[in-house]
């Protein structure tokens, strides 16, 4: 893979005109996108492209129109960004913006809609449940840990960081847990624990970036892990053989496709000690500060943060 191949070369980057970098938002990620949009901004800048910062949680979005921006780059992570809302928005005021589109983004923020999608194309993700706040019968969580193997995790369907996620080995715990992640959505999945070794693929242009493997001493990749502890170990490269390196960016890219994802964005994998791989979620606004995991795995392709920033923007004329 050269590094050509994943940097949109169609552009001089001052012809893409006035762009807006679409950073903070109001959802649970906030802090982390104001960081990823920060960093994109600079990146942007320094390939010599007109970018500025637009935050939609203190302007409306026809202000792009008034202040004529051309593009848009979403650094929103989570809801009002990552979900399709915002790419339905940017339709109808035809501005050109990065990454997935309506139908992509919906998709891969919702991760029980992702493992349905997976599981009806016989894709290989742990087995689940799903509680509805509606419905939810904290007398079924005795039955639920027994039918996924004692030891679960516990996600809201469309958050993302590991935002309201607990793992759990006992009735009560699940119960206590389900009703934590009921404050984020009120649909919650139920995934079998999977034991074993975590790994991300990131997406640029078409192709797979080389993998990554993350370990923690805590519980899991929660977000303290993610974005605050020193303790997190990250591999890039993984360290596993080259053909399975071939079969997991092959698999990568086979479950964003499956999802309508777009242009760029990252599938997140466990593999357990028989050295099966499962599906655990795909990201299409993954984090961009110089310290996250998909710059981390540009960089071993051998773009820079600027080189990728500015592949980033070219996505937003991708035909979706």
């Amino acid at each position: 893979m050269s590094k050509q191949q994943l940097i949109y070369p169609n552009m001089n980057p001052k012809d893409y005109g006035k762009v807006a970098v679409m950073l903070g938002g109001s959802s649970a990620e906030r802090e982390v996108s104001l960081n990823s949009g920060k960093a994109v901004l600079c990146g942007l800048l320094e390939m010599g492209v007109d970018a500025h910062v637009f935050d939609p949680a203190e302007q409306p979005l026809t202000q792009l129109l008034a202040e004529k921006f051309e593009r848009v780059v979403i650094m929103l992570h989570g809801r009002g960004g990552e979900d399709g809302s915002l790419q339905g928005a940017l339709q109808q005021l035809n501005l050109p913006y990065s990454g997935s589109g309506v139908l992509g983004s919906a998709l891969c923020m919702d991760k029980i809609r992702s493992k349905q999608v997976w599981q009806s194309l016989g894709l290989p993700t742990a087995i689940y449940k799903i509680a509805d706040k509606r419905s939810f019968d904290a007398g079924s969580c005795k039955a639920i840990m027994a039918e996924l193997g004692n030891e679960v995790m516990v996600k809201p369907a469309q958050e993302g960081s590991s935002i309201g996620m607990a793992k759990v080995n006992s009735a009560l715990q699940l119960e206590i847990a389900i009703q934590d992640a009921f404050k984020y959505d009120d649909k919650v999945l139920i995934e079998q624990f999977v034991h074993g070794s975590e790994y991300t693929v990131s997406i640029l242009n078409g192709k797979a970036l080389p993998s990554i493997s993350m370990s923690t001493p805590r519980v899991f990749y929660d977000y303290a892990a993610k974005y605050q502890a020193d303790s997190t170990v990250y591999s890039c490269p993984s360290g596993l053989p080259d053909a399975l390196e071939i079969m997991l960016g092959e698999l990568a890219l086979d479950a964003f496709d499956a999802l309508a994802g777009s242009g760029w964005g990252r599938v997140d994998f466990m593999q357990d000690k028989l050295g099966r791989f499962y599906l655990l979620e795909a990201n299409t606004v993954p984090g961009m500060t110089e310290k996250s995991l998909l710059p981390m795995a540009a960089k071993e392709a051998g773009l820079s943060f600027a080189e990728l920033s500015l592949s980033v923007l070219a996505t937003a004329d991708v035909v979706r």
